[in-house]
């Protein structure tokens, strides 16, 4: 997961391709031949200099990702044979709809891609930290913050410290120690995209949970 997100983030949203159609593949469906039918069909497989000439020409340049049977086809702004047609009213413009993955919003804000946790999934955790914020001892939170479910972007750092500072709030009006902020990671790990972390098979990849 952190290696699509890291793909899509820094790979195609930061360069450009700011529409999308998410989408799953159905159950049964071979995977693999569904791949090679969208990149057909999209042109997603030509040259980086057919690429240059299309954008030259105006002309819209695709990328896909899949991770496990979740997709999404990504789009640069201009025309295009068959994108529009086929999804026209679902395409998204990442700048007002977030890419939403794993917990993972990945946006373009203020001329940059932002990667965030999902509202949401941000609340869930805000309140069962704030919930533990007195009942558990410092080195539990130590290491619950240290083995953070996702990669400390610089959104993810900030939204981080917004739960950590809330739980030392607690803390303080409660007379126990506070939790430090060093136990909060501060560089995302960079990885390679199309291959498992160390450890994980491409079926089977988990994260630490205390």
């Amino acid at each position: 997961m952190e290696g699509w997100i890291q793909q899509l983030a820094v790979g195609h949203v930061a360069r450009g391709y700011h529409f999308y159609f998410q989408g799953t593949l159905p159950e049964g469906k071979d995977a693999r031949a569904v791949d090679a039918k969208l990149i057909e069909r999209y042109g997603v497989g030509i040259s980086k200099y057919a690429r240059m000439e299309r954008k030259r020409r105006g002309l819209a340049v695709m990328r896909y990702l899949r991770f496990g049977r979740h997709f999404v086809l990504l789009a640069t702004k201009g025309k295009h044979e068959v994108f529009w047609k086929d999804h026209g009213p679902r395409i998204r413009n990442v700048a007002l709809h977030p890419i939403r993955l794993g917990g993972y919003a990945v946006s373009f804000r203020g001329g940059r891609t932002c990667v965030r946790m999902e509202a949401a999934v941000w609340r869930q955790l805000q309140a069962y930290y704030l919930e533990e914020a007195t009942r558990k001892p410092v080195e539990w939170f130590v290491r619950e913050f240290w083995r953070w479910p996702f990669e400390p972007w610089a959104p993810i750092r900030r939204q981080t410290f917004v739960i950590l500072n809330q739980v030392n709030k607690a803390r303080k009006a409660a007379g126990l120690s506070p939790v430090p902020t060093t136990c909060v990671r501060l560089k995302r790990r960079i990885v390679r995209p199309f291959e498992p972390l160390e450890g994980e098979t491409l079926r089977t990849a988990s994260r630490p949970r205390g």
